[in-house]
């Protein structure tokens, strides 16, 4: 810097105010320093530009299952909005594992990463966090109405005349459970029973949905539509009904769930909900830097984003 300074004819203070905010430096004076760094070769030491400011400009990402489609959509939102702000994202995968606060903590005094974003929401964290000790008491974030949206696919195979419906589920995840939860409400709210062996708890991918379904296959009767709590089940799900000779739809409908890369392309296409998994992970990332910038800002809480209804045709009219 001490040289970048000499050769522009600027002092060593304007040359630091130009790397790190260049708009408080006159176009003149940038254009000697840009001069100069050329000249001189010069790189910025950005390492001990993020001990001076305290800052590590990475974000820790904790996410079940990196594998799981769902989530690669919302990991591209959260990468590329954190690109965009100066941040790179380094990722835990933590399968069934719940984090601890003690461990959510250890990781942002260490400086080791300036914020976390959590995969399924608090509740994966076995041991929440002290709202009193927590400027962030209601943290941001970000979520599809998964009651809602699972009532509004259970209604739909209502619709279509079905009435023996199966639900293939996790109860390891947050939002699954709500799912759950929609789906017996509108089983309840049209008077149908639902049997205790049509609900089928399950690890959530593709193996998990084909397991599932080999259970409801031994069941008496075959259900004539299943409605699988994530795209990855659903998957699975067909799989195991066509190798047990079952045509979808015309003998058991599937829906899923999430609208992944995968549903518009299965045999046959999928019937899901579809909610904005990589606008998510860019307004998280957004939210949180805008935290991270201003101390004094406040958590906007809790957002809702609208679900949608994608209708192909993996589900029939019961005939």
């Amino acid at each position: 810097m001490n040289e970048v300074a000499y050769v522009a004819g600027v002092s060593i203070a304007t040359v630091s105010r130009y790397i790190n905010t260049p708009e408080q430096v006159a176009e003149e004076t940038r254009l000697k320093v840009e001069s100069a760094i050329r000249e001189t070769g010069y790189t910025p030491n950005t390492l001990a530009q993020k001990f001076r400011r305290g800052r590590s400009q990475q974000i820790f990402v904790a996410v079940p299952s990196v594998g799981d489609p769902y989530f690669s959509a919302i990991m591209r939102g959260v990468r590329r909005a954190a690109t965009e702000r100066g941040y790179t994202v380094f990722i835990r995968e933590t399968r069934q594992e719940r984090l601890t606060s003690r461990q959510i903590n250890a990781i942002l005094n260490s400086r080791q990463a300036d914020g976390v974003v959590l995969f399924n929401n608090m509740t994966f964290v076995a041991d929440k966090l002290d709202p009193s000790a927590d400027p962030l008491a209601r943290p941001p974030a970000i979520h599809v109405d998964n009651v809602a949206a699972a009532g509004e696919m259970t209604d739909y195979l209502i619709g279509l005349g079905h009435r023996s419906i199966a639900l293939i589920f996790s109860d390891r995840k947050p939002s699954f459970i709500d799912r759950e939860r929609g789906f017996r409400r509108a089983m309840q709210a049209a008077g149908l029973d639902i049997p205790a062996r049509h609900i089928v708890d399950t690890e959530n991918s593709l193996d998990g949905g084909r397991a599932a379904t080999r259970a409801l296959l031994r069941a008496v009767s075959v259900p004539t539509a299943i409605f699988c709590a994530s795209d990855e089940l659903a998957l699975g799900c067909m799989h195991e009904l066509r190798d047990a000779g079952h045509r979808v739809p015309e003998d058991v409908s599937v829906a899923g769930f999430d609208d992944t890369r995968y549903a518009e392309v299965s045999n046959p296409p999928l019937t899901t909900i579809r909610h904005p998994a990589e606008e998510m992970g860019t307004h998280i990332i957004e939210e949180l830097c805008r935290l991270l910038d201003d101390e004094q800002a406040e958590a906007s809480g809790s957002v809702t984003v609208p679900h949608q209804l994608v209708i192909r045709h993996s589900v029939a009219r019961k005939s």
